[in-house]
């Protein structure tokens, strides 16, 4: 559809009749809707406005994307079913990604429904939930003793010499045209009124990428009239995207070796890195660093307040939220929006010893009654 300035919205999306993340096809790499495919339902997710937790915090408004709500219960699904869908529309039957977790489960979900033969590569460190996912689904998931980086290095050369698809996150342009859908939905739902700040975490970029992208295509149509300020959220030792926006323009990646609770952010040599900085700098974002420690304790922080179980890589967007009031770069009658990317049962390790913490108590009234006191 050619660009045209202030299009009602349901110019757009509301005349093909879908409410999954198809309904906004105009805006996908797509000649004619290819949602056909697949039985499964990828959007929209709910966005919730948490006014217990803005109150806490001391902020007018905080809104969560809980895209943990998906069919694989992560927000990869959107960029897996485009990726099936280009697959399909290209001839492909074989499909392949590297992942440390999400992106495969996720790929191995939307494949099955499809019928595609899904090849999965992974770290052998991928929490046994997400490696469940893919073995479930029927994919070949081939699990290597190497980091994430070396899987998707080795992932590639693979793929390629077998003439596979390719869905790599940075390598496959159509992924962040998926993602893109999950800001698109943030704003339907708020009437297209834009928070003054969105936050998600960062891991290879192309989701952060992608909210960026969605803002720019929604400033284009005229269907919002600003841009949010956009913050990447990393950990404090994996960090590989904020060091090399932080080294300035132009852009040289800086690899690194990492550490971090969320595995979905994990990532020493992200494969975006240079489309990310570049967004940011051309929207005015930048990026935020939190511990380990900070991103479990906004786990807890968002079941106990919103109800949401995240993922840590979903909750780092409230620690990083969080770290920014502290540190004055959120002002405190700021709206925010956060995007939670995965469900808290993708990876259970961060708050394992709850379980461990709890007693097992006998078939006594008595006893149970004076554990409650």
């Amino acid at each position: 559809m050619p660009r045209q300035k202030h299009c009602r919205p349901e110019d757009l999306f509301q005349a093909i009749g879908r409410r999954d993340m198809w309904r906004y096809w105009p805006l996908l790499p797509f000649k004619s809707v290819e949602a056909d495919f697949s039985p499964l339902e990828v959007g929209p997710s709910p966005t919730i406005s948490c006014d217990k937790l803005a109150k806490k915090l001391g902020i007018s408004r905080l809104f969560l994307k809980d895209d943990g709500r998906n069919p694989s219960a992560s927000l990869k699904d959107r960029a897996s079913n485009v990726a099936v869908a280009k697959a399909l529309e290209l001839g492909f039957s074989n499909i392949y990604c590297a992942s440390t977790g999400n992106a495969a489960s996720s790929l191995s979900c939307i494949s099955a429904a499809a019928g595609l033969n899904c090849y999965i590569f992974v770290p052998a460190a991928t929490p046994e939930a997400k490696l469940s996912q893919m073995l479930v689904f029927g994919s070949r998931v081939l699990r290597i003793d190497a980091s994430y980086d070396e899987v998707f290095d080795l992932s590639m050369s693979i793929g390629e010499e077998k003439g596979w698809y390719c869905r790599n996150s940075a390598i496959n342009p159509y992924l962040l045209e998926g993602k893109k859908t999950a800001t698109f939905e943030l704003f339907e739902a708020l009437n297209w009124n834009v928070p003054d700040y969105i936050l998600v975490s960062a891991g290879d970029g192309t989701i952060l990428s992608s909210v960026y992208k969605a803002i720019m295509d929604l400033l284009d149509y005229g269907l919002i009239s600003r841009s949010p300020v956009v913050l990447g959220v990393q950990g404090e030792n994996s960090s590989a995207i904020a060091d090399t926006y932080d080294s300035g323009f132009p852009f040289e990646p800086i690899d690194q070796t990492t550490q971090c609770v969320a595995d979905s952010i994990n990532v020493g040599k992200p494969r975006d890195v240079i489309k990310a900085c570049s967004y940011t700098k051309q929207n005015g974002g930048g990026f935020i660093r939190v511990s380990d420690d900070e991103i479990v304790a906004a786990i807890y922080t968002l079941a106990r307040t919103c109800g949401i179980f995240s993922e840590p890589a979903g909750a780092a967007a409230l620690a990083g939220l969080e770290k920014a009031l502290a540190d004055g770069i959120i002002g405190r009658k700021a709206s925010v929006a956060l995007l939670i990317t995965g469900n808290g049962l993708k990876d259970i390790r961060p708050v394992a010893a709850l379980c461990k913490e709890s007693k097992v108590l006998p078939p006594d009234e008595k006893l149970i009654k004076e554990e409650l006191k």
